[in-house]
């Protein structure tokens, strides 16, 4: 299934005019941010190839990231390690969300946010669309962005961090991953409140 532009078509039918697509990256991971984008697309000026990031390799990402820079309006947002340990993963998500949207070079009319459930905090009309990154062109754009720029953090803090398989991993629970936290120890990068980590802990 490839996205379309069709709920942005019927969003903005009744009037509302620009409409941000919202998606994050990173709720599953052990280590690292979770990262946020918001994106309006210009119905007249769409990126060739746009779909559900998980879907395209990296190098494919890339040059999505950079038509997308060139040819929407892109926020980005994100929460910190301390802020999932402290609110929940979920909470934080949403959190990154809000400030992706916040953001943007202008308010939104209306946001499309991938998943069931919009941000309490959002005082913009908005409406969840499950599985949205691979039915809506806006999230999926939103995807791509979210997923490049934490892939980017990632490879950054795998650096200055050594032996975690960060650079590959991206923070996920790899088995490479979860033997480097047995041997080597938990980081300040490293979620407290998963159960890997907590246990280690």
């Amino acid at each position: 299934m490839m996205p379309s532009f069709d709920f942005e078509d019927q969003i903005r039918a009744p009037g509302g005019a620009r409409i941000a697509g919202v998606d994050e990256a990173g709720r599953g991971p052990l280590a690292g941010p979770v990262v946020a984008a918001a994106v309006v697309l210009s119905r007249d000026l769409l990126p060739e190839g746009l779909r559900d990031s998980k879907l395209l390799s990296a190098t494919r990402r890339d040059a999505l990231l950079q038509l997308i820079l060139d040819q929407a309006e892109v926020g980005i947002g994100l929460a910190t390690v301390e802020e999932i340990d402290e609110i929940n993963i979920l909470r934080a998500s949403h959190l990154a969300m809000c400030r992706a949207i916040a953001a943007l070079p202008y308010p939104p009319d209306h946001v499309l946010v991938d998943g069931n459930l919009c941000p309490r905090e959002l005082t913009l009309p908005a409406t969840p669309i499950i599985k949205g990154d691979a039915l809506s062109l806006s999230i999926a754009a939103a995807s791509i962005v979210a997923k490049t720029r934490r892939d980017a953090i990632m490879w950054d803090l795998a650096q200055q961090c050594p032996g975690y398989g960060w650079e590959t991993n991206m923070g996920y629970p790899t088995k490479c991953h979860k033997e480097a936290l047995r041997n080597l120890g938990v980081t300040p990068h490293h979620r407290r409140s998963f159960k890997p980590v907590h246990n280690i802990l």
